[in-house]
C-alpha cells in the first residue's frame, strides 16, 4: 500500500485543500525565493481558483507586497514542497501589487484580469475557455 509520504508532489497536489498552498514557498526556474502563497481566490461562478496571491518583499514579513498572479502561472514543484513561478525576480518588483491593509483590487473585475493576465504574459482563463 502507498503512503502519502512515498507519493510524488504532482500526484499528491491533482486536488488538494487551500490549507496546504497557503504559506507554500514559491521560487523561480533560478531557485530564486519569490516568497509565499498568502491567499487563494476562487471565482465561485466557475468553480476554480482563479489567482494566488503571492506575498513577495519585505524583510522578515514586514513591509511585504501582494500580488495577484494567475494561477495557471503556478506548477508544483516535483521534489520539494513549493510552489515555482516562471517569473523572473525584476519582473516582479515592477509588478503591480496591494499591501495587505490597503484595499484589495476586484478579482471580479475582468478588465483588471485581463491586465494582470498580459503582464504576466498569460491568456485569461475566462478567453481561452470561453467563460464570459
Amino acid at each position: 500500500m502507498e503512503t502519502v509520504s512515498s507519493r510524488k508532489s504532482e500526484d499528491m497536489y491533482g486536488v488538494v485543500s487551500a490549507s496546504k498552498i497557503i504559506g507554500e514557498a514559491v521560487v523561480n526556474r533560478q531557485n530564486e525565493n519569490l516568497g509565499k502563497i498568502h491567499e487563494l481566490v476562487v471565482d465561485a461562478k466557475e468553480g476554480h481558483v482563479a489567482y494566488a496571491v503571492l506575498s513577495f518583499g519585505g524583510f522578515m514579513g514586514m513591509g511585504n507586497k501582494l500580488f495577484a498572479m494567475p494561477w495557471k502561472a503556478f506548477e508544483f514543484s516535483n521534489t520539494e514542497n513549493k510552489l515555482i513561478l516562471n517569473v523572473d525576480k525584476k519582473r516582479l518588483e515592477v509588478a503591480p501589487g496591494f499591501d495587505k491593509d490597503s484595499k484589495w483590487p476586484d478579482f471580479a473585475d475582468r478588465t483588471w484580469g485581463d491586465g494582470i493576465h498580459k503582464f504576466y504574459g498569460f491568456e485569461p482563463y475566462w478567453k481561452s475557455q470561453n467563460i464570459r
